[in-house]
């Protein structure tokens, strides 16, 4: 036995020297290729020298959780950082369930970058606060800074985005997108040197106020190498044919309003712009899209994958007809004013489709008629065999028709369906929708989200606990029967990472049940549960690395754990916890 160790122990000896004997700079060249953040880890593993090379090579760091780690770990580990990519707020912040002035302030990370990356060029921040004279210490401090995407982001004003775009006179990529800002006026895109012509990228979808449009389209005519742009809803189609044609190489257009009255001139030179699109690919935007106007569309459509109608609220008919004249489409992002009919469009001209989400238009009017079910659901299902990724609003469905929508898709990676009336069963049988989601962890073995809706009870979390073994994600709302369901997921899908979970009956059983688990997750959100204080004191005690934090609601039981944030951290609890925010 102590033959065949040494034998063991001498060819592990040989593998590690075969792994070292790249010279160093071969070597990071080499790790410099490898771009998947899992893969960059894998290798840091392998042994000293490859870790090494692999940390000097590294351009690029996600970081899921500012609180998971501090930016001074970040810098040390990684001295030769161009791009960051940063999260913040809990997701359920979307749903206003993180009171504001929570945290995840970018200032601390800008700070230390200022002093340790002088070359940063790229920062992409989702669901952070970012304050204007976060924005001005940021296009000050990077002379050769060149992209920046706020997604979800607060704090900031226009007088942010105008110190943004005086001072960064090297930027290739502004996007402003879904963020909660005080939209003072449009004078900023005035702010752009008149030398300036390096932008390929600009997104200001979201903003409310005019802007000035003879500073856009400026512009868009200095900037020769425009490959993405969209626009807020306060240009008109005249204006959209000047930029369009002020942009032969776009890639991605967002339109503003899609229904003034034009001239029959104007109608022809709209269409000749469109005709001269060659390259689009994506097209968004379309608010309250004029059907007269949409044949403009057709001659751009062809070559179109992804296309972005979550601000149009159109009919079926208008829908299919813009669909047939769209064959390459591989993602689709449409309102359910469609209805079902418009999604038996989809599945007759989008055999290439990959990703479809329909979003209700009106998800807070109980009364209104129109909206999606399952016969459009199993419609896309029975002519899109490549569809992996769905986020399905709808007002009703069936285990039946779940069952054959994954047996005709059984690639589904992302699988997120909305029932959107609360604990609402299989309508046609009244059982629960238990099968329904048994047959989609059975049937689809890449899953790696699943959001689950509708009646349920804890033989769905059984299911899912024996067989979604590739699950990451996990989302959870007005479901289960007890802390048994959650204790089959904790303890039966081995790359489990994220788990958000509102209004459900799970308690401190199902909390604790998962204190092995929560070291190689990420998070885990719960909010509205049977969760007590003591339950989560347990866990902080038996679980000194993770972040245990509650943050109590006002007029609220002391006792009560109202909202239940648990993420790991090398470091340590955060600083600057508001007072509703107790860390125990």
């Amino acid at each position: 036995m102590d033959s065949k160790r040494s034998k063991n122990e001498s060819s592990e000896s040989d593998e590690s020297t075969r792994a070292t004997n790249f010279p160093d700079e071969v070597l990071e060249r080499v790790l410099g290729l490898v771009e998947s953040n899992k893969d960059r880890g894998s290798v840091s593993l392998v042994c000293k020298d490859w870790y090494n090379a692999e940390r000097w090579s590294r351009s690029r760091v996600f970081i899921g959780n500012c609180y998971s780690v501090s930016p001074e770990i970040v810098t040390r580990r990684f001295p030769n950082i161009r791009s960051v990519t940063l999260k913040g707020k809990p997701r359920f912040s979307d749903f206003n369930l993180v009171p504001p002035n929570w945290g995840a302030d970018v200032q601390s990370w800008l700070s230390v970058f200022a002093a340790r990356y002088p070359n940063l060029e790229e920062l992409r921040l989702k669901r952070m606060t970012v304050s204007d004279e976060s924005l001005e210490f940021l296009a000050l401090s990077f002379s050769n800074f060149k992209a920046l995407s706020l997604l979800s982001c607060d704090g900031f004003s226009t007088d942010g985005l105008a110190a943004i775009a005086t001072h960064c006179k090297s930027l290739i990529e502004l996007d402003i997108q879904e963020n909660d800002m005080d939209d003072r006026s449009g004078s900023w895109l005035s702010c752009f040197p008149e030398t300036f012509t390096s932008l390929e990228t600009l997104n200001f979808t979201n903003l409310n106020s005019d802007v000035s449009f003879d500073a856009l389209e400026r512009l868009v005519r200095r900037c020769k190498s425009f490959k993405v742009l969209k626009v807020n809803k306060n240009i008109t189609l005249e204006q959209l044919q000047k930029l369009i044609s002020h942009a032969p190489r776009l890639m991605e257009l967002g339109t503003g309003m899609f229904m003034q009255d034009l001239t029959a001139n104007q109608h022809s030179e709209l269409e000749n712009a469109f005709s001269n699109c060659k390259n689009l690919h994506t097209l968004s935007g379309l608010w309250e899209a004029k059907a007269l106007y949409l044949p403009v569309l057709y001659p751009a459509c062809a070559n179109l994958t992804f296309l972005n109608l979550s601000y149009a609220a159109l009919r079926s008919d208008e829908f299919a007809g813009l669909l047939s004249h769209c064959p390459r489409l591989r993602r689709l992002w449409v309102l359910d004013t469609v209805e079902d009919k418009g999604l038996e469009a989809v599945g007759t001209h989008c055999p290439l489709l990959e990703e479809l989400r329909v979003i209700p238009d009106d998800p807070f009017d109980p009364e209104i008629i129109h909206g999606v079910t399952e016969s459009g659901f199993l419609a896309v299902s029975y002519g899109c065999p490549k569809l992996h990724y769905v986020l399905y609003f709808c007002r009703q469905m069936t285990n039946a028709a779940v069952a054959t929508i994954v047996k005709n898709c059984p690639d589904f990676t992302h699988f997120r369906l909305c029932i959107m009336d609360p604990g609402k069963p299989d309508y046609l049988t009244n059982e629960p929708m238990d099968e329904a989601f048994g047959a989609v962890v059975k049937n689809c073995t890449k899953l790696q989200r699943l959001s689950v809706s509708g009646l349920l009870t804890d033989l769905t979390f059984e299911y899912i606990g024996k067989y979604a073994k590739n699950l990451e994600t996990l989302s959870v709302a007005f479901a289960g029967s007890g802390d048994w369901g959650m204790q089959c997921v904790l303890n039966g899908c081995p790359k489990l990472r994220k788990l958000e979970i509102r209004d459900c009956p799970f308690g401190n059983a199902a909390l604790l049940s998962g204190l092995e688990k929560y070291e190689s997750m990420r998070s885990l959100w719960m909010s509205a549960c049977n969760v007590t204080m003591n339950g989560c004191r347990l866990l902080a005690r038996d679980a000194p690395r993770l972040n245990v934090e509650v943050i109590k609601d006002e007029g609220s039981e002391d006792s009560q754990a109202n909202k239940v944030y648990v993420y790991r951290s090398v470091a340590g609890p955060r600083r600057d916890a508001p007072p509703f925010v107790l860390t125990l």
